[in-house]
């Protein structure tokens, strides 16, 4: 880089902290120092490993069951949270109170995250399987040991996996299949070594004109998964 070794280094704080927040102050931070413009801008900021996601509208909580909803924490760094957005108002709509909440991995969990999930009544989770990292392994004759999700079932409560295809919505509509080969294997496969209830796909990658991705909810799938996620909830 032509830049300054302490311009450059703070550049890659700002970006490995990630975030909206950071970039947007990392545009800051460079148009202050490199073109001298005065805007003022704040240091790179951490953001946690796991967390509720600030809702701008949340829906009516009634006295209906808690149903958490877990997606990873690079959408929430990405400010793609929409999708998760769009079913928590479902679930509030049938009745519920959502609680989403963004989180690294559910491999190794804080204990933090895992006390606030035993508020739960059921759990709707897009994050990928929590357990072993070799599938294969586990079975007659292999090494049981190998998927271990003796956290998750310590809750107690159902555990549902929401879809989140990688295909868009059209794609998946015109699709006799309906999930692509990969999403059968990473979010109804695989899952399942964890014990997950499969539900149905509420979410699709779409992308706009400018080039950019975003996961885009269905309202009805996502009134199908919160309906599931509540019926679950309150057996």
């Amino acid at each position: 880089s032509t830049t300054p070794a302490g311009v450059a280094l703070q550049t890659h704080v700002y970006l490995a902290q990630g975030g909206v927040e950071n970039l947007r102050q990392l545009h800051a931070f460079l148009s202050d120092t490199v073109l001298m413009t005065g805007i003022g801008f704040d240091p790179p900021v951490s953001t946690p490993t796991w967390g509720a996601l600030e809702r701008a509208a949340p829906g009516e909580t009634g006295d209906g069951p808690t149903v958490a909803v877990l997606f990873y924490r690079a959408q929430q760094l990405a400010g793609n949270t929409a999708y998760i957005e769009s079913l928590c108002d479902a679930i509030e709509s049938a009745g519920g109170r959502a609680l989403p909440l963004y989180c690294a991995s559910l491999r190794t969990p804080a204990p933090e995250l895992l006390e606030t999930l035993t508020t739960a009544d059921a759990m709707v989770v897009t994050v990928l399987a929590a357990g072993g990292a070799v599938p294969a392994t586990v079975g007659a004759g292999g090494d049981d040991d190998s998927w271990n999700v003796a956290h998750l079932a310590a809750l107690d409560v159902p555990i549902l996996q929401g879809l989140c295809l990688t295909s868009s919505r059209a794609q998946w509509e015109s699709n006799d299949d309906g999930l692509s080969p990969l999403d059968v294997a990473t979010q109804v496969a695989v899952p399942e070594f964890d014990g997950r209830i499969i539900t149905v796909p509420f979410s699709f990658k779409e992308i706009d004109d400018e080039g950019l991705i975003a996961y885009v909810a269905d309202p009805e799938r996502c009134a199908r998964v919160a309906g599931l996620a509540g019926r679950h909830a309150r057996l």
